[in-house]
C-alpha cells in the first residue's frame, strides 16, 4: 500500500482505467490505486512534492522534503507533515522520531482544530492516557473534508469501513437505486459497514477566509479581500482578488487546506477513527 489513505494528487487524478466502473460495495480485492514512487524533482512545490511521497509510500522521499526544500512545512504545514511522518515512522526511518517530536510540539502549540488528535497519534506518550483508542482507518483525509464541506443539498457521503473509501452519495443514488439499503435488508452486518458523513456547507471555509485576511500584512490588500468576501459570490471574489498576489495566493492554499484537513480529522475522532495507512505498508513490503 501507500500513504494514499492520507492525501491524494489530485483528488481521483491517478484512479486505475477500470475504477469507473466500480459501485459502492464491491468487493474485488484491492480497492486502491497502487502507483510507483512519483518523481517530485519535477515542477513541483514542496506540500506537492511531500503529497507524492506520501501517495507512493515512499517514507524516504517524505523525509527528503521535510529535510529539503519542504522544511518550512513543519511549521506552516503540520497537519500535512505530520502525515506524511506516519509513513516514514512505520518504515523504521532515520530521523523520523525526531521530527515527529517537531511537529507534534508545533501542532500542540497552534490547536488548530484536529491537531490534538494528530498531536496524540504521533506523540502518544504525551497524549492523556485516559483518551478512548480511536480505530484506525485508512481514508484519504482530502476526499473526506470534500464531502464535508459540501453543499448539504448533495446528500452527503458514506465510508465504507472496510476500505477506507470515501463516496458522494450520488454514488448510491446513480439510477434510482440504494445498494446499501438493499444490502442492509439482507444481512445486518452490512448496516455497520457505512458510516454516515453529512455535508455541513461552506461555513466553516467562509471562517477561514475571515481569519486568512486578519494576518494579511498588507493592509490595501486585507481591505480588498475584506471587501470581497461580502455578498454572495463571496469565494470567487476573494480567490480572484488574490490570483493577483501569488505570494498571498500560495500562501492561502496551504491554509486553507491545512484547516480542511485538521476538520476532517476532528470529525473522524468524533466518529472514533483516526486515518492510519500503516495497516497495509508491512503486507507491501515497504517496512524496513
Amino acid at each position: 500500500m501507500s500513504c494514499s489513505g492520507l492525501a491524494t494528487i489530485p483528488h481521483r487524478a491517478v484512479a486505475s482505467a477500470g475504477s469507473a466502473s466500480r459501485r459502492p460495495g464491491d468487493r474485488d480485492g484491492s480497492t486502491r490505486t497502487r502507483v510507483g514512487t512519483q518523481n517530485t524533482s519535477v515542477d513541483m512545490t514542496p506540500d506537492r512534492a511531500l503529497l507524492a511521497a506520501m501517495y507512493g509510500g515512499d517514507g524516504a522521499a517524505v523525509l527528503a522534503v521535510l529535510t529539503g526544500d519542504g522544511q518550512g512545512l513543519l511549521r506552516s504545514m503540520p497537519q500535512l507533515a505530520g502525515d506524511g511522518l506516519v509513513c516514514a515512522f512505520a518504515q523504521q526511518l532515520p530521523l523520523a522520531q525526531q521530527l515527529v517530536d517537531e511537529v507534534a510540539g508545533v501542532l500542540r502549540q497552534r490547536d488548530w482544530e484536529g491537531d490534538a488528535a494528530l498531536a496524540d497519534q504521533i506523540a502518544p506518550a504525551v497524549a492523556d492516557p485516559d483518551q478512548v483508542p480511536l480505530r484506525p482507518l485508512d481514508i484519504d483525509l482530502e476526499q473526506l473534508a470534500a464531502i464535508l464541506e459540501g453543499d448539504p443539498r448533495d446528500g452527503g457521503g458514506r465510508i465504507d469501513l472496510t476500505t477506507g473509501e470515501v463516496w458522494p452519495q450520488a454514488a448510491f443514488d446513480y439510477g434510482g437505486t440504494t445498494e446499501i439499503e438493499d444490502e442492509d435488508e439482507e444481512e445486518d452486518e452490512e448496516a455497520l459497514r457505512w458510516l454516515r458523513v453529512d455535508g455541513e456547507g461552506s461555513r466553516a471555509s467562509y471562517h477561514d477566509m475571515a481569519q486568512f485576511i486578519s494576518t494579511i500584512p498588507d493592509p490595501d490588500l486585507a481591505d480588498r479581500l475584506d471587501r470581497a468576501i461580502h455578498g454572495k459570490g463571496a469565494f470567487g471574489r476573494f480567490k480572484d482578488e488574490l490570483a493577483e498576489h501569488p505570494t498571498a495566493s500560495a500562501r492561502w492554499r496551504s491554509f486553507s487546506a491545512e484547516h480542511q484537513r485538521g476538520r476532517a480529522r476532528q470529525w473522524l475522532a468524533g466518529e472514533g477513527y483516526r486515518p492510519d495507512p500503516t495497516r497495509d505498508i508491512a503486507a507491501d513490503g515497504n517496512q524496513t
